[in-house]
């Protein structure tokens, strides 16, 4: 389903500020994977998201996604493709659109529009249904402004929406960072739902090492722009915090540099 070969991104090429994101990167998704990727600060995770949705163009490799070479098609081209949830709450919905104006640009991704009526009253009994796999009241609350919700209703809608046209790939960044414990954990359970229900290939980018090991049948870890451990099975259910900070000084010859990560 994904198959990312060889990518090199580089950021302020020639100057004192020069980074080298991604150094190398291969990868490859089989469908119905369900990938979490952790690593220290500036390790390269979300700017290989960011590769993979078309952000910015690397500097050389090649990424594939259904047997379709996406490398050189801009964002906005790749978007069919993909769902994404991102770690801020309010970027994946507009807060001054109803929930279901929202849900309906959702629905309509990667597809042609007329100037027939936005939504219809079949559409709006869907969205109820769905929304009401949610737990959290949203079904009768579809004439309300998104900007009303709080950053956990939000940011499940946000999940709803980014799965609705089953996706070929769904990427989370970082989705839960910004939630309280619950409110995380709610989030976390509902995206296990949907990439089962919907046999969904997805990358998940987490700060959280036990939810690393926790969720997904896979396991990634990035250093310096490239994956240095790559773990799946019984292998990665058998995993522990501390085993992964073991790995990771082993494989990197350094300590493991990320505050969030170690303090949960």
């Amino acid at each position: 389903m994904l198959q990312v070969k060889g990518v090199y991104k580089t950021f302020n090429k020639g100057t004192v500020n020069e980074k080298r994101a991604l150094n190398g990167v291969d990868l490859t998704l089989s469908e119905g994977d369900f990938v979490t990727i952790i690593g220290g600060n500036g390790a390269g995770k979300s700017t290989l998201l960011n590769s993979i949705c078309g952000v910015f163009p690397v500097d050389k490799g090649s990424i594939t996604i259904d047997g379709t070479d996406v490398t050189k098609l801009p964002e906005h081209k790749r978007a069919k493709y993909l769902g994404r949830v991102f770690q801020d709450p309010m970027m994946g919905t507009a807060a001054d659109m109803w929930i279901e104006e929202n849900m309906s640009l959702a629905y309509r991704r990667g597809k042609r529009r007329g100037l027939k009526w936005a939504i219809t009253g079949k559409e709006r009994s869907q969205y109820r249904y769905m929304l009401s796999q949610l737990g959290l009241g949203l079904e009768n609350r579809l004439s309300s402004k998104v900007g009303l919700l709080s950053g956990g209703q939000r940011q499940a809608l946000t999940l709803l929406m980014a799965v609705m046209q089953k996706p070929k790939l769904l990427l989370l960044d970082e989705h839960t960072a910004a939630l309280d414990p619950k409110t995380a954990e709610t989030v976390l359970n509902l995206s296990d739902k949907f990439i089962a229900e919907g046999k969904l290939t997805a990358m998940m980018i987490t700060h959280n090492m036990k939810d690393a090991i926790t969720h997904g049948n896979r396991l990634i870890m990035m250093h310096e722009g490239r994956i240095i451990y790559n773990v799946s099975g019984e292998e990665k259910k058998k995993l522990t915090v501390d085993d992964l900070l073991k790995k990771f000084a082993d494989l990197s010859g350094e300590e493991f540099a990320n505050d969030r990560a170690l303090l949960n």
